[in-house]
């Protein structure tokens, strides 16, 4: 459902430290009331394969092919678990049955102060509030963890769920801008927003935010 905006077509201040490669004992296992956030893995490939190989997902997800194969899901694997994707890469999983719903990260940039969020659900687990709830986590999480002083996020102008989300976090409007999706094979307007550490510490509770 969200952006992950490729590193040429980020303004200066988005784009990732080069050769920034982020270590998985760096991203911690993360809890929240339904919802587990670990390292990808080999057994979540198929389900990966299935719910990425969504038109609706990778036109809203910069860098997510489409079609979507098995191999493309292996790859994704391998990569985030090897750090070569340069930043923390989860699995959002169901606590109850550990289901896989989809994906989520946070990715440094070029400002060593700022790391930028990202994530994405499969179709069948839309609208029922676990975008949100793996936001929340991984900013906690971020901002309690790590030395940074604001978080940013992006999504398409057209991605009104996505959007909801981000207000929801408490993230601000900033400006609008471009960037290019793969699966639609252009660039697409986008709205920049930005959570900084002050706003964080303002938010008495998630739950009012839901």
């Amino acid at each position: 459902m969200q952006r992950d905006i490729t590193r040429e077509d980020r303004p200066r201040s988005f784009r990732q430290r080069p050769g920034a490669v982020r270590s998985r004992t760096d991203c911690p296992i993360l809890l929240s009331r339904r919802l587990v956030l670990r390292p990808p893995h080999e057994d979540d490939i198929d389900a990966l394969a299935h719910l990425a190989n969504n038109a609706g997902i990778a036109n809203m997800v910069a860098r997510m092919p489409h079609p979507y194969t098995a191999a493309d899901a292996a790859d994704f694997v391998r990569r985030s678990n090897a750090g070569e994707m340069g930043k923390c890469v989860y699995a959002i999983t169901k606590a109850d049955n550990g289901a896989f719903l989809g994906c989520c990260g946070i990715e440094t940039q070029e400002d060593a102060r700022t790391v930028e969020l990202g994530y994405w659900l499969g179709e069948p687990f839309w609208n029922e509030g676990y975008a949100t709830e793996a936001a929340h986590v991984l900013i906690d999480m971020v901002f309690r963890t790590r030395d940074v002083d604001q978080i940013d996020a992006c999504c398409r102008v057209t991605n009104l769920p996505s959007r909801r989300v981000i207000q929801k976090c408490g993230f601000q409007f900033q400006a609008t801008g471009m960037m290019q999706s793969r699966a639609v094979g252009s660039t697409v307007p986008v709205e920049w927003y930005r959570l900084d550490r002050k706003t964080w510490v303002s938010l008495k509770n998630w739950g009012e935010m839901r």
